[in-house]
């Protein structure tokens, strides 16, 4: 309250000598009570408003706030397989991206007391097969349940939630089944002791499916930020190729199994296309691939053995509208990227109708898709910088995670202190 209504009846002080009112002195004018009514309205607007529900809405320029432990654990896990470069940067390396960082994030505490969501950093996709240099999968189980063995001896962590606030990544063709063929992922299934915490995935398809029978987030692959910065922005760039592929397309089954790769539908899209000038399709790997995605128009994005690609994101990134041919893929981070706004979707099996498909979009709204497509935060939401950046892949994975805290065994009891335990 202003001194001038301070309601004391305190006598003055002994210095202070209270003088008779003089005849000439006024009463507190109304402009003055109006005065002292504004500002105390303003005050009190400014105080509540600030508990109000729109201010504890997340944006784009905050970190959604979380609290993340990380495990530090011994170098076997982790650190030593970085010995290989190639584990920092192929398709699967979200799992050291995300670990990295997360160290720099300002979600992270050191105090697992206080934190909401626990960190496993494990590398299992850098045990690179010597035969074809893709990742061999099958020390995958063995390690993590090493990893979980360790956390849940030294820490009490595990044992008080049974691994619920534990994150892992799985980056892998079928996720936490860690098989690249869809039967045996299936028959193998996620390992029991994954199967109550929060999986990291790049596979995603809609309805049940077994490698998706946990806790999960759908993630974006893995692509190298720096192999992008070299790019002008996608809409100073001269497309010139109408139609692009490159990648792995069979004209006869050569796996063990007799299976087609890709279901066949890459080997029906070289069948019928590779003669057309319009379709510039290469089974032949190139070095310079993202050149060729730079200057397209079109970048087809069929499944392989499981449905998601690379290319969905080097697409994005590089501004070439995707065409998915993936039945029943479920994409990452829909909130933020408006997927049937920047891409095309088109059945397996109308891959034969392909080229009049493009030519009808082409006729009617590619240039809109294209305005969409080049807006710089949905490229930037699907890359993983390293540190985080506002609004890019990690921060999207958080903000998804923060979205899983309102479950019901993840509420704190009221007045629970940071060092007690959940309750379920």
């Amino acid at each position: 309250m202003p001194p001038d209504h301070h309601p004391s009846k305190k006598p003055p002080p002994p210095s202070m000598k209270l003088l008779p009112r003089r005849p000439h002195d006024k009463p507190l004018t109304f402009k003055k009570y109006y005065r002292y009514a504004l500002w105390l309205s303003l005050s009190l607007y400014l105080f509540f408003s600030s508990f109000s529900p729109s201010s504890s809405k997340l944006s784009s320029s905050q970190s959604p706030p979380l609290r993340i432990f990380v495990y530090e654990l011994p170098p076997r896990f982790n650190a030593d397989w970085l010995s290989n470069p190639r584990c920092s940067s192929h398709l699967f390396a979200a799992e050291v991206a995300l670990h990295a960082a997360l160290l720099d994030s300002p979600a992270r505490t050191l105090d697992p007391f206080s934190a909401d969501l626990f960190f496993v950093p494990v590398y299992v996709s850098c045990n690179f097969s010597t035969v074809n240099g893709f990742p061999a999968l099958g020390h995958a189980r063995p390690l993590l349940s090493s990893a979980v063995s360790l956390i849940s001896s030294r820490f009490p962590f595990w044992n008080r939630s049974l691994g619920h606030d534990h994150v892992f990544v799985a980056s892998h063709d079928f996720g936490a089944c860690f098989h690249a063929m869809e039967d045996v992922a299936i028959a193998d299934g996620i390992p029991v002791f994954l199967r109550q915490s929060i999986l990291l995935q790049t596979f995603g398809v809609m309805g049940s499916h077994v490698c998706q029978d946990a806790e999960h987030v759908v993630i974006p692959p893995y692509v190298p930020p720096p192999a992008l910065d070299e790019f002008p922005s996608p809409e100073k760039v001269d497309r010139d190729i109408w139609v692009f592929f490159r990648g792995k397309m069979e004209v006869h089954p050569k796996n063990i199994s007799g299976r087609y790769y890709s279901k066949k539908v890459r080997t029906e899209i070289w069948n019928r296309y590779s003669t057309n000038k319009r379709f510039y399709l290469k089974r032949k790997r190139f070095d310079g691939f993202r050149t060729e995605i730079a200057r397209s128009v079109f970048c087809l994005c069929p499944l392989g053995w499981a449905p998601w690609s690379p290319r969905l994101v080097e697409s994005v990134a590089l501004g070439c509208v995707p065409v998915i041919i993936a039945d029943g893929i479920r994409l990452p981070f829909p909130t933020a990227v408006p997927w049937p706004h920047i891409s095309l979707t088109v059945p397996e099996r109308h891959v034969d109708q392909l080229e009049s498909i493009l030519d009808h979009v082409a006729a009617t709204n590619l240039s809109a898709i294209q305005r969409n497509l080049w807006d710089p935060a949905i490229r930037r939401a699907l890359l993983f910088h390293r540190p985080m950046r506002d609004g890019d892949a990690t921060w999207q994975v958080m903000k998804e995670l923060q979205s899983k805290m309102d479950r019901p065994w993840r509420v704190r009891a009221v007045g629970q202190s940071d060092g007690e335990t959940w309750r379920r």
